[in-house]
């Protein structure tokens, strides 16, 4: 087992699937647990990976499929809280406003939906790479995709309706 090109992929990728991580659920520590757990499948499965160039993928898929198992538990449903603070502090919201709109939209849709989303229009990967790194026929990442893009269009639009009935706006 050729372990100095694990490691040598670890170094080099780390940062980008540490993004991936977190865009698929949500929470920087999650994130790093979700890697780490990924990176340790991949570990006890590297006297198997045959193609080393498709490692990356691997470890992708991996992490979605990871996450999905960790959706369907009780993981992700309690926060504990440390402490709770006495004041608030100044913080810019504004440019944290759509950001966090957009996130609490994407978090709404099912763990497939979203993982083909994040992939797609976060990572960049091809419908023919999402497909190899879900497991799923290209057809089945179109139809989540477009799926998911019709249902965040009616949130938004939803959205933006109630606000507009709250401000008494009229368009």
């Amino acid at each position: 087992m050729d372990e100095d090109a694990l490691r040598e992929f670890i170094t080099a990728r780390s940062g980008a699937l540490l993004r991936s991580a977190y865009l698929l659920v949500g929470d920087r520590a999650h994130a790093e647990d979700l890697l780490q757990t990924a990176l340790i499948k991949t570990y006890l499965a590297w006297p198997r990976v045959r193609d080393h160039g498709a490692l990356e993928a691997y470890v992708r898929r991996t992490m979605a499929t990871t996450a999905t198992s960790w959706w369907r538990g009780r993981r992700f449903r309690e926060r504990p809280h440390i402490e709770v603070p006495d004041r608030a502090e100044a913080d810019p919201v504004d440019p944290r406003i759509e950001h966090d709109a957009m996130w609490s939209l994407l978090r709404a849709l099912p763990a497939r939906q979203r993982a083909v989303l994040v992939l797609r229009y976060y990572e960049g990967l091809s419908e023919a790479e999402i497909a190899d790194a879900l497991h799923m026929s290209r057809g089945t990442v179109k139809s989540h995709a477009s799926r998911a893009l019709t249902a965040l269009r009616d949130r938004l639009t939803r959205q933006t309706t109630t606000d507009d009935d709250r401000t008494g706006v009229r368009r």
